[in-house]
């Protein structure tokens, strides 16, 4: 039996941390001087850095833990507070320095080539995002639950895409308050999904927590 229920929440998760509707401002400023054809095309490479960055995260990402010594459980309450972290910065409406720092920006803007960095990563496929693929796929306990992550990263990768490639008409449509908004409302869900990942490391490292009344 599967767990769809599961397999929404992961994809929303990983949907609110990739935020596509929050990178398009700085899409925008970054692609001002590109024709509309390079626009596209940095579009489509945006989305696909991230597909290639997360699914590699997504196979090898618990082997480098272990390479590493790093406990998974370790991982889960790490992973948690950052991504407590960029969450707030959501609420706030502003940058998280989690994502990308004013000197970065600095370093974009000079650049001819801003697709890979800093869109795809760490913008898109930044350290929470890294970090949430990680913690899904140690929870996979199936072929089918990793097709499911896979699929997931896909449909996310695929909303990057749609997103820049439509930035000047949700520019238009929402305007700076109305990104402004959806990034709070996503910042609030993303800080559950911080939560939860904080409490069951902390929980596994910790058991007696679990105890307690």
């Amino acid at each position: 039996m599967h767990d769809w229920g599961t397999y929404a929440h992961n994809a929303t998760a990983l949907f609110v941390i990739a935020n596509p509707i929050g990178v398009t401002p700085l899409f925008i400023s970054l692609t001002n001087r590109q024709t509309e054809d390079q626009r596209r095309h940095t579009a489509r490479l945006t989305a696909t850095t991230v597909v290639i960055v997360l699914i590699t995260t997504m196979f090898l990402g618990e082997a480098i833990l272990h390479l590493f010594g790093i406990r998974m459980a370790s991982f889960r309450a790490g992973g948690g507070i950052l991504i407590l972290l960029m969450a707030i910065a959501m609420l706030q409406a502003r940058p998280s320095p989690t994502r990308h720092t004013a000197e970065e920006s600095k370093e974009a803007a000079v650049r001819d080539e801003v697709a890979v960095v800093p869109l795809g990563i760490p913008l898109v496929a930044g350290p929470g995002a890294i970090s949430t693929v990680i913690i899904y796929a140690d929870q996979a306990t199936t072929w089918f639950d990793m097709t499911m992550l896979f699929l997931t990263v896909l449909c996310v990768a695929g909303s990057v895409w749609i997103a820049l490639s439509l930035s000047d008409r949700i520019g238009v449509m929402l305007g700076t308050t109305g990104i402004n908004i959806v990034t709070r409302l996503l910042g609030l869900l993303l800080a559950a999904v911080g939560v939860e990942f904080l409490a069951d490391g902390l929980t596994e490292l910790l058991p007696g927590l679990a105890n307690q009344k």
